[in-house]
């Protein structure tokens, strides 16, 4: 079994992606990407992260959507999910956060991003 802990990010924009891997690189983590929902869907159940990164606003299927489809199936339900977009209407970010653990305005505090996803991936581990 896997002790790493594995981060899937779901976002379009490459460059953003490579900002938070580096970010993020400290934490010792193995990080799988998907650059829109249908890939995240694919992403997410084959290789079951310990935690989802993931944007709204993507090609093919929205986030929002992404999120409800992972919190429906058995095998991915469990599967923290931390939303970072640049919506920030409060409509948005009460709808994504009635299946997700968090909403992160964009641009990121990456600060308090990785204090919030230790947070997430401690509890995991100590569920587990």
């Amino acid at each position: 079994m896997n002790m790493v802990p594995r981060i899937l990010i779901v976002d379009d924009e490459g460059d953003f992606i490579e900002l938070v891997k580096f970010r993020l690189a400290n934490l010792g983590c193995e990080f799988l990407v998907a650059a829109d929902g249908v890939h995240a869907l694919s992403q997410a159940r084959q290789h079951k992260p310990d935690l989802i990164l993931l944007d709204i606003l993507l090609p093919d299927l929205d986030g929002l959507s992404v999120c409800e489809i992972l919190k429906r199936q058995p095998g991915t339900k469990k599967i923290p999910i931390i939303f970072m977009s640049a919506l920030t209407s409060d409509v948005t970010k009460r709808t994504a956060t009635m299946h997700a653990e968090d909403f992160f305005t964009k641009p990121l505090d990456l600060n308090r991003l990785e204090k919030r996803i230790v947070e997430l991936l401690h509890t995991g581990i100590a569920a587990n």
